[in-house]
């Protein structure tokens, strides 16, 4: 029986990413797409808990939720496969998520993250687009059907998710990487709808990328494609053992 892989994103189901990921992937494993029924972007590790959640079956291997990519991940497991996969790919974006603030929005790396809490190795893939703002999916699908091979062999280490960032050809090599920063100021539009209220439209601004030679912001800028290893277990050791921090909550209680 071939390994089982459990494709999403937060573009839709429909996205040419995802779609280019089960072509290539199909190679090697039994594939199953669950993924939301339109764009979820930046929704992070968001589920939905104040209304139910409903699944359509668009063809045998591909399943759309009106929900997020977390949602999916969710309801793939427990109510969609038939078994558990040994393997999470959440991707391709249309778009990198490099750096501290990307993947804290991010609701393709989300739900990488979502499996890996839920036992699964899990990976995240996004592509960058050249000056033309064009994507090359199926370069970056046959990076990914390799990686995956190699960690259907060996399983990643529990806690830990691998953010992959693929950037435009002609590509440089590969590097691991630690997060860099990209900072925001985001634009904040201002308008009048037709009953003359005001409302708000946030928008992304245009970042600065932060880092050093190891980082994926670095990495990514200069052609490397970007393998940065996430672990869920978010606590700053250096502070939780400095003295100074201990007694902050000394004489507190």
């Amino acid at each position: 029986m071939k390994p089982l892989i459990l494709l999403t994103n937060d573009d839709g189901y429909f996205a040419d990413g995802i779609l280019a990921l089960a072509r290539h992937l199909k190679r090697a494993a039994e594939t199953v797409v669950v993924a939301p029924d339109r764009e979820k972007s930046a929704t992070s590790l968001s589920l939905t808990l104040r209304r139910p959640l409903r699944v359509e079956r668009i063809k045998r291997d591909v399943f759309a939720v009106d929900g997020t990519p977390a949602d999916c991940i969710y309801l793939a497991l427990k109510m969609i496969l038939q078994r558990s996969p040994c393997l999470i790919i959440s991707g391709i974006n249309r778009g990198p998520n490099l750096g501290q603030q990307d993947i804290s929005y991010s609701g393709t790396v989300a739900a990488a993250i979502q499996g890996t809490f839920l036992g699964i190795p899990s990976v995240a893939v996004s592509a960058v687009p050249n000056v033309q703002g064009e994507h090359d999916f199926d370069l970056s699908a046959e990076f990914i059907l390799k990686l995956a091979k190699r960690i259907l062999k060996k399983r990643l280490p529990a806690g830990l998710t691998l953010n992959v960032n693929i950037p435009a050809p002609p590509i440089q090599g590969a590097r691991m990487t630690k997060l860099g920063e990209k900072r925001y100021d985001p634009e904040i539009v201002e308008k009048r709808d037709p009953r003359d209220n005001t409302y708000y439209w946030i928008g992304s601004g245009k970042p600065t990328p932060i880092g050093d030679r190891t980082s994926d912001v670095w990495a990514v800028a200069r052609g490397f494609i970007s393998v940065t290893p996430l672990h869920t277990d978010l606590t700053d050791y250096a502070a939780l053992s400095n003295p100074s921090w201990k007694k902050i909550i000394q004489g507190l209680v």
